[in-house]
């Protein structure tokens, strides 16, 4: 199995078990609701991105935009940074 930097494992009441998959640098889940394929509404985009920014690797949690939590780490070091 690949190493992705960021992870997303969903977990749903259609499935039997949990549902993973990996991303290098961006991931993006738009949701929708309604009532089928096709009578369906855009409800709220979930982004997760990792960036190099100033020597530091920086992830962001976000919904429509909004910021909403970020973790730095040192590419080095592979720690976290406060």
């Amino acid at each position: 199995m690949k190493s992705y930097p960021i992870w997303t494992n969903v977990q749903a009441c259609n499935y039997k078990s949990s549902k993973s998959f990996g991303s290098l640098e961006t991931s993006v889940q738009d949701i929708y609701v309604g009532s089928s394929r096709t009578n369906s509404h855009h409800l709220v985009q979930i982004k997760t991105t990792k960036r190099l920014i100033d020597g530091l690797l920086h992830f962001r949690f976000s919904y429509d935009g909004n910021i909403v939590k970020e973790i730095k780490f040192c590419p080095k070091t592979k720690k976290r940074i406060e």
